[in-house]
C-alpha cells in the first residue's frame, strides 16, 4: 500500500509541474487559430518508450476541437500499392490545427525495414525523397513540422512489455509485433 501512495503522490506532482507547459499548449493553440497556421508533430521511436503516455500529457488540457492523433496501423494492401506518404497526408492539419502522429512516415525508415514491411528498394527510395517530401509540406510557411524521436533500453522495454501483458488494463497495448521488437533488438 505505501508503493500506491507514493507513486500516486510522485504523479500528482508530475502533473503538476506540466501544468505551465500545459497552459502554454493552449497559448499556442490559439495563436495557430488566430493566423491560421498548423503543426505536425511526429512521435517515433521504439515500442514501449513512452510515445503514447506523452501524448496524452501534451494534449490532456488542449483545446479537442484544434488537435488530432493520428496512430496508423499496418497498411492495407491497397495502401501498399500507393504512395508511402499518402496514408500521413490525408491526416495533415487544417488551418488552426495540431496534428500529432502516434508513428509517422519514418516508419518505414526505423521499423519496416527491420520487420520485413518494406523491400530495401522502397527503404531507399523512402530515405532518398524523405526530406524533399518534407519541404513541399512547409513549402506555405505556415505549417511547423516537429519531430521527436524516443528510445529505451532493451531490459526497460523487456519490463514494460511483461506489464502490459500481466496487466489487463495494459493487455491492448502488447501486439505480435511488439513482441518480435524484442526478438529482433
Amino acid at each position: 500500500m505505501d508503493d500506491i501512495v507514493k507513486r500516486a503522490i510522485r504523479n500528482i506532482k508530475r502533473s503538476e509541474e506540466l501544468k505551465p507547459y500545459q497552459a502554454e499548449l493552449i497559448k499556442l493553440q490559439k495563436h495557430l487559430e488566430r493566423y491560421g497556421k498548423k503543426i505536425i508533430i511526429l512521435f517515433d521511436g521504439r515500442d514501449a518508450s513512452g510515445k503514447g503516455g506523452t501524448i496524452r500529457r501534451i494534449t490532456h488540457y488542449m483545446n479537442k476541437k484544434h488537435y488530432r492523433v493520428i496512430a496508423l496501423g499496418i497498411p492495407s494492401d491497397v495502401q501498399k500499392t500507393e504512395l508511402h506518404m499518402k496514408r500521413y497526408i490525408e491526416h495533415f492539419p487544417h488551418a488552426g490545427e495540431i496534428v500529432l502522429f502516434d508513428r509517422s512516415w519514418y516508419n518505414r525508415a526505423l521499423v519496416e525495414p527491420v520487420l520485413g514491411f518494406c523491400t530495401p528498394k522502397q527503404y531507399k527510395k523512402f530515405l532518398k525523397r524523405v526530406s524533399s517530401n518534407e519541404e513541399h509540406f512547409l513549402d506555405d510557411g505556415k505549417t511547423t513540422l516537429i519531430k521527436f524521436y524516443f528510445s529505451v533500453s532493451q531490459l526497460e522495454q523487456k519490463k514494460r512489455f511483461k506489464r502490459r501483458k500481466n496487466d489487463p488494463l495494459r493487455q491492448w497495448k502488447l501486439s505480435e509485433v511488439d513482441l518480435q521488437a524484442q526478438e529482433l533488438w
